[in-house]
């Protein structure tokens, strides 16, 4: 945790500012290891400290103790006693804060809190986030984490295919993968499960339904974990029944498109030419206007995270950066197809952490 402080104190030095106000709660967590609901880190050149409430008394100190930073219980909203307190400091002539993170109401709600001389200058919005861009690369510690969460996604999806049967509704399969995922150590789902079959599987976004799995056609899941904080992401599409000769060409039109962009993927090169080696794919197969999102995007302590893999994204890949490389082509009416890994980017390549689980076409 003292080396992530000490990243962002370089970045903020380097940025101008003698302190910074972090209110994001996947910041503070990578910060200083506090999960609780409620908080804000002061962050200084030579100090660190958490305000929270009450309720985070023993979970504060516990979270807290191989962090280094101090906390404080306030009665106050958090935020607002990390300002006055920045305020009060010989030296802090402003203090920076993260617009992206900051509503409006909230920064009218912090600058009225402040002294009359200090409310038109003290807050100071940074140009760019600095903790999130220090979170884009990932250790080897963070992904560890994320190889365990994305093994424990693969055991889930082999363990739904001896589940799924003609009848069954969509909920029942997002219940019960769910329930597994509990059952085997996740703290909870990264996002709401995706369960969409027949001509509900062209939703890119079809979340599980009270609609029974059709007796012939496919079925999309898309679904991750939580394991420590950090999250998983993988997609799946299975066929129920033969797949006629068109459902089964598109299929492995995506895959070899999916396949495509994960050979790309290495660091240095462009989230945009990732994203083209994807699509040029489905482009070639008449397609393209069957894709309708970008092909990736970033994860970690949430589910999307930067960078995003699409086009006109010119950003590149860094190592230690973990993506998902998602094509898909949907036909709304008849039937939807995307496959999905997650991968970690390094030197050379890309290491796959979702490689367990087959993206060959299955027939149940």
């Amino acid at each position: 945790m003292n080396r992530r402080l000490t990243s962002l104190r370089r970045r903020l030095r380097d940025s101008g500012f003698p302190a910074i106000l972090v209110t994001h709660l996947p910041d503070i967590r990578w910060l200083s290891g506090f999960t609780g609901s409620s908080a804000a880190l002061l962050v200084t050149a030579s100090s660190a400290m958490l305000f929270t409430d009450g309720r985070y008394r023993a979970q504060g100190a516990q979270e807290l103790a191989a962090s280094g930073i101090q906390s404080q219980i306030v009665d106050s909203a958090s935020a607002r006693a990390a300002v006055l307190r920045a305020s009060e400091q010989t030296g802090i002539v402003r203090l920076a804060f993260d617009p992206e993170q900051t509503s409006v109401a909230e920064l009218d709600r912090l600058r009225a809190a402040l002294p009359t001389r200090q409310r038109r200058s003290f807050l100071s919005p940074i140009p760019e986030p600095l903790v999130s861009c220090l979170r884009l690369r990932k250790d080897a510690g963070e992904v560890e984490i994320m190889a365990r969460a994305a093994a424990l996604g693969c055991s889930l999806f082999d363990h739904i295919l001896g589940f799924i049967r003609p009848g069954l509704t969509e909920l029942a399969v997002a219940a019960e993968l769910e329930y597994q995922a509990r059952l085997r150590g996740a703290e909870g789902m990264s996002f709401e499960t995706i369960v969409a079959s027949g001509p509900r599987s062209a939703m890119p976004h079809g979340r599980a339904s009270s609609a029974r799995l059709p007796r012939r056609g496919f079925l999309t899941l898309d679904f991750g974990v939580i394991l420590n904080g950090y999250c998983s992401d993988m997609t799946r599409t299975v066929c129920l029944g033969r797949p006629t000769t068109r459902e089964r060409r598109v299929y492995e039109t995506v895959l070899a498109a999916q396949q495509a962009g994960v050979a790309r993927v290495r660091a240095g090169v462009s989230c945009e030419a990732v994203d083209e080696a994807a699509r040029s794919i489905l482009r070639a197969a008449d397609m393209a206007e069957a894709f309708s999102h970008s092909t990736g995007h970033g994860v970690g302590l949430q589910i999307h995270e930067a960078p995003r893999i699409a086009v006109r994204q010119k950003a590149k890949l860094e190592s230690g950066m973990v993506v998902t490389i998602e094509p898909g082509a949907y036909f709304p009416g008849e039937f939807g197809v995307r496959i999905e890994d997650t991968v970690v980017v390094q030197r050379g390549g890309c290491r796959n952490l979702t490689a367990a689980s087959p993206t060959a076409l299955i027939q149940l």
